[in-house]
Order: structure tokens, then sequence, then C-alpha cells
């Protein structure tokens, strides 16, 4: 089984993959987790390529930061997500291709279409229909605090390339999640609240659906 976990920066994709991991794990499942951004990694090539690609003092073009997703999108797929859905084990990534689309595409004006291609010429056709996917939403408002929260405690993350944008940038990119939720009929689940609140919303959402 494979889920996904999408949504903009501060709605908690990462905490609630892991209560997720976790909740499935006590059911005696084995279970796989990553973050697509591969910020997080063990493994040295995509802990590198992940930093190139968020350091925002670094003036690298957006659509060479579109091709260094792909790259670390990839090694983590034929990695970590194959081999685990092979044996039957339940698969979540926090992020996919879609994240792409939205800060490349929609926020930083790399063309869609492009985005698109190359995405379908390198990643294996599995990869596009996880089983479940659903969009982490929060208000403007809400948003921004979190944000603060996140770089008032850490200033590296303050130096990121997205987060150091502004309110107007933030605002677009949570436009275009919402346009991509419609496009792709993608099932949103507020994520303000508690932790515990949010996490029984995806409980419910993924009982609903037999997941």
């Amino acid at each position: 089984m494979y889920i996904v976990i999408e949504g903009q920066d501060g709605t908690g994709k990462d905490t609630q993959a892991k209560l997720l991991k976790e909740y499935y794990e006590k059911q005696g499942k084995k279970v796989v987790a990553y973050a697509e951004s591969g910020t997080a990694s063990q493994n040295q090539f995509i802990s590198t390529i992940a930093k190139l690609n968020y350091g925002s003092k670094q003036d690298i073009d957006h659509r060479t930061r579109v091709l260094l997703y792909i790259v670390n999108r990839y090694e983590q797929w034929r990695s970590l997500a194959e081999p685990a859905l092979r044996n039957g084990d339940i698969v979540i990534t926090t992020r996919n291709w879609f994240s792409t689309l939205i800060y490349e595409g929609y926020g930083a004006g790399v063309s869609k279409s492009l985005i698109i291609k190359l995405h379908k010429l390198i990643m294996p056709e599995p990869y596009f229909h996880p089983d479940k996917i659903i969009l982490l939403t929060l208000s403007e408002t809400e948003q921004q605090k979190r944000l603060g929260t996140q770089t008032d405690q850490n200033w590296d993350r303050k130096q990121e390339v997205w987060k150091s944008q502004g309110n107007s940038f933030q605002q677009k990119l949570n436009k275009a999640y919402l346009k991509v939720a419609k496009d792709y009929d993608i099932p949103t689940i507020d994520a303000s609240g508690t932790i515990e609140e949010v996490f029984a919303r995806i409980k419910a959402h993924l009982a609903n659906n037999n997941i």
C-alpha cells in the first residue's frame, strides 16, 4: 500500500506521517516512510543533493532545481519504495511530484508542461498511482504563524529557499495547492488544531476509504 501526504510548508506532513507509521506498525505491519525532499535522509548522496537544493544563498536556476528534485525522488523510490511495495509493505511519503509542480511551476515559473513531461519520462508508472493521497491545508494566517515558529526555533530553516520567501509568495503557493487538489481530485484535510485532532481526521478519512 502506497500513501502520500502532501501540503504546504507548516501543515505538519512529517509529524502526521510519523504518527501514521507508528499506527500501522502497532497493527503488526511493516512500514517504510520517508520525505521526498531528502533533507532527513541518512543516504549521503540524497542528503547532499537536498542541501544543494534547499540552500537559499546558492544561485541555482529553478529548472536545475527541478532536475535535482527528480534525482532524489527517483533514487528514493528505487531504493526504498519499490522494494517495500514488492514485499507487500506499506510505503508512506511526504510530498510527491505535485510539490515540484506547485513550487517550481506555479511558484517559480518553470514550465508546468516541462515538469510533467520530465516526471513522466523518469518516474515509473506505479509512482503516479498511490493507493491514497491526501492534502493537508491551513488558513494563510495559521500557516504563517507556524512557519514563523519553525524558523524562530531553527535558523537554518529560515534560510531555506522557500521559507525565505515573503507572505505574498506563500499565498500564491496556497492557491496553487488548492487548484492542483481540484484539478487532480485530491482530498483535502484541515490541518488546524492539535496534532491529535489532525491525526484523527486522517485516520477517519483512511478508514472511510478502507485503508
